[in-house]
């Protein structure tokens, strides 16, 4: 499965706290992430991971693409409510696609948690037939 990342600025630590403690699941499936999350992820866990550009910089619309063209199957994004771009249009955006292709999100480490074990138990196989 696919599964695209998002974290930002303040919540990168955090992300890259949760893909050591779940790099044994996620070394089983493809990885994208933006830029900076995905250099911290790669470097803190030695996974492979496709880096989209900077978030800012166009890595979000990236992603937007991917879930878009039904490319990701769970979507690890977290925010921090804390900064103005809760409102972003293109962060917005991406839950939205999210919600209109049935793609699993978490946006938070409680959520995210539950993402991962239900997809390492299998309960997320059913997107595999989305892309039959």
């Amino acid at each position: 499965m696919q599964i695209a990342i998002i974290a930002h600025d303040r919540k990168k630590e955090l992300m890259t706290q949760f893909c050591i403690a779940y790099c044994g699941v996620l070394n089983r499936h493809r990885i994208c992430a933006t830029d900076v999350t995905g250099k911290y992820i790669s470097e803190a866990t030695g996974l492979q991971i496709e880096r989209m550009l900077h978030g800012s910089y166009g890595g979000d619309e990236q992603i937007a693409l991917k879930i878009e063209y039904n490319e990701i199957d769970v979507l690890l994004f977290f925010r921090d409510t804390a900064e103005d771009s809760i409102y972003n249009p293109v962060e917005l955006n991406i839950l939205r696609l999210c919600d209109l292709h049935n793609i699993p999100v978490a946006t938070n480490i409680a959520t995210a948690e539950v993402l991962i074990r239900a997809l390492d138990a299998g309960d997320l196989d059913w997107r595999e037939y989305v892309h039959g």
